[in-house]
């Protein structure tokens, strides 16, 4: 049976997913960074220089939440359709929209697919245009397009339609080098038309009579065939049916509602009321055929139209994030979840941050400073875990413990966790302190928040293994720094 998912429902797909961060009932959704210590054979596999392909299996969805560092809530304006980032240029050749376009009937560039093609661009400016039509696949020729106007116009030997203009915020978030943010333009969507006929492909043909005529556009548009509906203007010279202009023969009339239009060459006329009958002459092989504006008309949904059936996330991990984000140690993993749990509940968390590593409020200095990424021990317990970071200035000691040998992993097998007023010693540093035997203690930290520990230890702020990861990559160490920012973009293709 032969089938195909179509762009819609791809389009779909990606409205749900956009309007699940906004919408009355809306998911949560976490950018999360994770894995401190580096890649190696003995555990995830790979290097920190070929870091390793992430499994899309139960397993690793556990090892991520174990390697998990923290986590930043991703909010509504976070979130944006985006399309494929396609240049302006002069003396470029663009692509053009046309409703028809199959492995028969390829593009310019030879695109099977409308929205595999270049048939819109970004100006320097960051207004976004659709080429309607490209004077028969010749490249641009002209200055670079600033009009605003709703419907077409030409310039450059090509008719473009001006679909939006970005703001400074959304080219700040969502601009990148191969993606840009996709939006409707009110003025230019409220304009739109359904079912318009703008441009028409024009074949010459040869043995017609010169001059100028004028033929309705056949089909289902609102009056259709008649002189209230689609009209085309058709000029003849030497014989051939000729461009009026450089992008193609005239609509004289868009008309309305058209899904299908033809025009019928035998029955053309000399005026634009269609009441004075004209004869072409007995010429062959020439055609005018009207192109089909997508639904609503062009512009009215520019995310429909230009395909924006990605959708990208921005987060920005801004310095230490109210003591959430450890700013000693870096991160090789970034991800999404969906709908954790605050830790010890079946509560969604909201919060904008969220600490994923545990933590130990030491009772004294240890003998000698910890180091990041070193093995801690607890023989007395048998607990092993790694550092992620060592705060001497409050004597708080954070740290993960991971599913393999050395990480997490006692030798019993098992993992054990830290608990009482036990000695932790670092195996590279062979420094050890005691755990605090406080039953109840808050600490405030450097970034002013502060973190409350019972009998010495502080659990993650999210439930592990809650909620869905729905994303997952791997990648070379990025390190981390008091007055650093990261800026990450994630995008989704549906």
């Amino acid at each position: 049976m032969a089938a195909i998912i179509t762009e819609k429902f791809r389009l779909h797909n990606a409205e749900q997913f956009q309007e699940s961060f906004g919408e009355a009932a809306a998911s949560t959704y976490y950018l999360f960074i994770g894995k401190s210590s580096p890649f190696s054979t003995s555990t995830s596999g790979g290097n920190d220089n070929a870091p390793p392909t992430p499994s899309d299996d139960i397993t690793t969805e556990f090892y991520k939440w174990d390697s998990m560092l923290a986590a930043k809530l991703i909010s509504s304006s976070d979130v944006s359709y985006v399309i494929p980032r396609r240049n302006w240029a002069n003396n470029t050749t663009y692509d053009m929209y046309e409703h028809d376009i199959s492995s028969s009937n390829t593009t310019t560039s030879g695109a099977s697919n409308l929205f595999d093609s270049t048939f819109y661009f970004m100006t320097t400016d960051f207004r976004v245009y659709k080429v309607l039509d490209n004077n028969g696949g010749v490249a641009y020729s002209g200055a670079e397009p600033t009009s605003e106007v709703t419907g077409p116009f030409e310039l450059g030997g090509y008719t473009l339609q001006y679909m939006y203009k970005l703001t400074t915020s959304e080219v700040q978030k969502f601009v990148t080098s191969d993606f840009i943010p996709v939006s409707t333009d009110t003025n230019v969507g409220n304009a739109a038309v359904n079912g318009s006929i703008d441009t028409v492909r024009v074949t010459a043909g040869s043995g017609y009579t010169d001059g100028t005529y004028y033929a309705a556009i056949d089909g289902d548009g609102t009056n259709a065939g008649g002189s209230s509906g689609g009209i085309v203007e058709i000029r003849v010279n030497g014989g051939a049916i000729v461009k009026q202009s450089s992008t193609g023969s005239n609509v004289y009339a868009a008309g309305v509602g058209y899904t299908f239009a033809t025009v019928d060459l035998s029955t053309v006329f000399t005026n634009t009321a269609l009441s004075i009958t004209g004869n072409i002459g007995s010429g062959s092989g020439g055609s005018v055929q009207p192109i089909i504006s997508p639904k609503g008309g062009h512009g009215d949904n520019a995310v429909s139209e230009l395909a924006g059936h990605f959708v990208m996330m921005n987060v920005k991990l801004e310095q230490a994030e109210g003591d959430d984000l450890t700013v000693a140690n870096d991160f090789r993993e970034v991800g999404i979840v969906k709908d954790p749990f605050n830790f010890g509940t079946t509560t969604v968390s909201s919060a904008s941050t969220r600490r994923q590593t545990y933590a130990v409020k030491l009772a004294a200095n240890p003998s000698a400073p910890y180091e990041i990424d070193e093995k801690i021990t607890q023989s007395t317990t048998g607990a092993v875990g790694k550092v992620v970071e060592f705060d001497s200035a409050n004597n708080i000691l954070y740290y993960l413990q991971e599913q393999y040998a050395n990480h997490g992993i006692a030798s019993s097998g098992n993992t054990v966790a830290f608990s009482s007023t036990h000695t932790i010693t670092g195996g590279t540093s062979g420094g050890a302190a005691a755990v605090s035997s406080t039953s109840s203690q808050t600490v405030t930290l450097s970034g002013g928040s502060t973190l409350t520990f019972t009998s010495g230890y502080a659990n993650p702020e999210l439930e592990a293994d809650s909620g869905h990861i729905l994303y997952v990559e791997n990648r070379r160490p990025i390190s981390r720094a008091s007055d650093q920012t990261e800026d990450i973009k994630i995008v989704v293709e549906f």
